[in-house]
């Protein structure tokens, strides 16, 4: 038995990505996803800038995005693949951090970069879903992590 194509989707802005996911400024990490695979792939892209919140501590002198949240970038898009591959979009479904794995931080990432943020699912089940995260800049690898997720109902 061979597996059915996956099909290709319509690139997201950020209203878009904040209709698929709950996060806002100053978590909101993701500014469109391009180039979606469903039940495969994403891509999504992080414009870097000097005004993130965090830049103001991390570090004074040489601001350096903090690894955490670039896997925190890779995850929202994730999430976003996993709300549109699974039909989630409209229902109320969040997608939650369960695990992060095998996370390696290759290079700083700085104001003004253009971060690609490369996730792929690599085990899909009803509410369980592990994905292997790139983030790059300039075809640089910058970090990468293996990450698990559940989708669930938000609290009540």
């Amino acid at each position: 038995m061979t597996a059915a194509p996956s099909t290709a989707l319509s690139a997201v802005d950020v209203r878009a990505v904040m209709g698929l996911i709950p996060h806002r400024f100053p978590m909101l990490l993701v500014d469109r996803v391009e180039a979606i695979v469903a039940d495969r792939s994403a891509r999504g892209i992080k414009a870097v800038s000097i005004n993130e919140p965090f830049f103001a501590g991390h570090f004074p002198g040489r601001p350096i995005m903090p690894g955490v949240l670039i896997v925190e970038a890779l995850a929202q898009t994730a999430g976003v693949l996993a709300i549109l591959s699974m039909g989630l979009k409209d229902s109320g479904k969040l997608v939650y951090f369960m695990a992060i794995e095998e996370a390696k931080f290759r290079a700083p990432v700085e104001p003004g970069c253009l971060l690609h943020l490369d996730v792929e699912f690599i085990q899909r089940r009803a509410t369980v879903c592990k994905f292997a995260g790139r983030a790059t800049v300039d075809g640089k690898l910058a970090a990468e992590a293996r990450f698990t997720a559940m989708i669930a109902d938000p609290p009540v």
